[in-house]
């Protein structure tokens, strides 16, 4: 995920993990995934991944699909 500042959201799965085991999990994501605050339509708060910027250079907006899964079913 990647904030553009245009107000577009896109859907997202929330999923709980014992606190425990966030560390670890965090631990083993890859470059240039990582972990940061999303900002749900409810105004809730959650983690949940983020790229750094170099991975944004040449990939592809799918905002419009309006969530990944229908994105990867076109």
């Amino acid at each position: 995920m990647v904030r553009s500042g245009e107000g577009k959201g896109i859907e997202v799965e929330v999923w709980e993990m014992p606190a425990l085991d966030f560390g670890k999990f965090v631990s083993r994501i890859p470059s240039p995934l990582g972990i940061g605050t999303l900002q749900l339509e409810n105004g809730d708060a959650v983690k949940g991944f983020l790229c750094e910027q170099i991975a944004v250079q040449e990939a592809r907006d799918i905002t419009s699909y309006g969530s990944w899964r229908v994105y990867i079913k076109a």
